[in-house]
């Protein structure tokens, strides 16, 4: 596709997004907007070359779907306190962090429509940048009325580090099961969605059934959000979905959709998977999974799971906000930026 024609197409694309998000979003704009400030706030240097670092990583992360869930989770069960305010900028803080890593980990050269840090800064600087972010943010954490926030977004960096060593350690192993892949994605991505909305419930009061209900919502959110990226990868254009495509395939990562071809195909389309998936040839597994069906069942898995998330929370009283967050949910599965 020419650049005449991506770039409206994209543009497009965002300002959908944008406005989406600036709908859900409305109830919390003034608590996010803080969030916000003192993000840029906390994100900076003394040393000029740092601070160029942490402003140009900023804007990585994007939706700021992680402190929204934090926001909105506490405004439905209580009130928003400046406690939702420092853990929602520690949440954002964490994810920029991952995400830096991620990047290494994956050799991507593109984040947001940008050179990524490490393409840009090399690796070793990028690795000790996601480490000073990780820290700072811990030490943010502390600033919380009480060590919850602190304890339990220190337990889910423990877990989304763990998912992150499985999912190296099982490179190449095209014989993953669906049950090793879904644990492996619960550490390296859901975590982090699950412990935010959580804590958001908690620190409104919450009682622990519901701040548990609120963690199960974020948990299956984020299974969502892993595999609808996981095809994005296989089946997004890079100049809508702004960062580096096909990484999956390049570095060996069994996904959902490659796991489902491999359990239903015959034994030659399996063999045949299993080799353009280690050559790198993406358009001839593309073909294979189709075949399968492979991306259909990932695609209703992940609706499977946004249903559940939207379940756990029909113990909310029916009203705007627990509208919203099942909007947040259904837009987990249309997303493309």
């Amino acid at each position: 596709m020419s650049d005449a024609h991506a770039a409206p197409k994209t543009d497009a694309a965002a300002h959908a997004a944008r406005n989406i998000l600036a709908r859900l979003y409305a109830p919390i704009t003034a608590e996010l907007a803080q969030v916000e400030a003192m993000y840029r706030a906390e994100l900076t240097s003394d040393d000029p070359y740092i601070a160029n670092l942490l402003a140009y990583v900023e804007d990585y992360s994007g939706k700021k779907l992680r402190p929204a869930l934090l926001l909105l989770a506490g405004k439905a069960c209580g009130r928003i306190t400046r406690d939702h305010i420092v853990l929602g900028v520690v949440a954002e803080m964490l994810h920029t962090a991952t995400l830096v890593h991620d990047d290494i980990l994956d050799d991507a050269l593109l984040r947001r429509k940008r050179t990524s840090i490490n393409a840009l800064a090399g690796n070793e600087v990028s690795v000790l940048l996601g480490d000073h972010i990780f820290s700072h943010a811990f030490e943010l954490s502390l600033d919380a009325g009480t060590p919850v926030g602190a304890r339990e977004f220190s337990r889910a960096m423990a877990r989304t580090c763990f998912g992150e060593i499985m999912q190296v350690h099982n490179r190449n192993h095209f014989e993953l099961s669906e049950a090793k892949y879904l644990q492996i994605i619960e550490g390296k991505t859901a975590e982090l969605y699950a412990t935010s909305a959580m804590l958001g419930a908690h620190y409104a009061g919450a009682d622990e059934k519901t701040a548990r209900a609120f963690y199960d919502y974020g948990m299956n959110l984020g299974r969502a959000f892993q595999i609808m990226d996981d095809l994005l990868d296989l089946l997004g254009e890079e100049a809508l979905v702004g960062k580096t495509l096909g990484s999956d395939i390049e570095k060996g990562k069994p996904t959902l959709p490659l796991i489902r071809h491999l359990q239903v195909a015959a034994p030659a389309a399996r063999e045949a998977a299993m080799d353009a998936a280690k050559g790198g040839r993406r358009d001839e597994l593309l073909r294979l999974l189709h075949e399968t069906e492979s991306f259909k069942y990932s695609a209703a898995r992940a609706a499977g799971f946004v249903a559940q998330a939207k379940k756990g929370l029909e113990l909310l009283p029916p009203g705007e906000l627990r509208d919203l967050l099942f909007e947040i949910a259904d837009f987990v599965l249309s997303r493309e930026l």
